[in-house]
């Protein structure tokens, strides 16, 4: 099992992530302001349904190819010290307002629940997200690789539905403050780039090691 700090730091990590702005953010702030709170709520139900369809496949990929692979654990860490460094440059790159609701159609509850499903399923950063965070966090000298990657998945599904969930409960508000605050955009990109390439750092230092 993870330790204690291994999971508060990776809670922190996935919060940052969260509140980077992303297709699942636009589509539930979108989906609210246009046809409410409850249209929200079962919109982000089928997000957290794709957080756990890909959480599930990064743990079990994560352990097949640790077992199956001689240095596969360190080749691993450093392809995703790399991908968080791309982040790291995507998020000072980044421009624009985000945070602009798009006029959504109303649709009934199941058809919100796909939607919001296909929103997470079909945005392909969720996935790398996963291969590239999960082995930073994961030790295999404290146990199962499994286990520690679906414990990890775990806390980054319950920040992200909590802090979503937030979100579409109060979607017009925080769409009015965000849109109108440049600076705060700013400050966030370049507070998520820092961590983002402090974490890549962290990962080539310990492949060097």
């Amino acid at each position: 099992m993870p330790t204690t700090a291994t999971l508060l730091a990776f809670a922190a990590v996935a919060l940052g992530m969260v509140l980077t702005p992303g297709p699942n953010m636009l589509y539930l702030l979108s989906r609210s302001i246009t046809q409410g709170r409850v249209a929200g709520l079962v919109s982000l139900l089928g997000v957290a349904l794709g957080f756990v369809i890909y959480m599930l496949c990064a743990a079990f990929g994560i352990t097949a190819i640790v077992m199956a692979v001689p240095f596969a654990y360190d080749a691993l860490r450093l392809a995703g010290a790399a991908y968080l460094l791309w982040l790291a440059w995507q998020a000072l790159a980044g421009s624009g307002t985000p945070f602009a609701p798009r006029a959504l159609p109303p649709h009934a509850k199941g058809r919100l629940f796909a939607m919001g499903l296909l929103t997470n399923l079909l945005n392909p950063k969720i996935a790398v997200l996963y291969l590239s965070l999960l082995p930073q966090f994961v030790d295999p000298t404290q146990g199962s690789v499994l286990l520690q990657s679906v414990t990890l998945g775990a806390v980054q599904i319950a920040v992200s539905v909590t802090v979503n969930a937030i979100l579409v409960l109060s979607a017009g508000t925080v769409a009015c403050f965000l849109a109108g605050r440049p600076l705060w955009q700013r400050v966030q990109r370049w507070l998520m780039a820092t961590v983002l390439a402090g974490l890549a750092c962290r990962m080539a230092v310990e492949r060097a090691r």
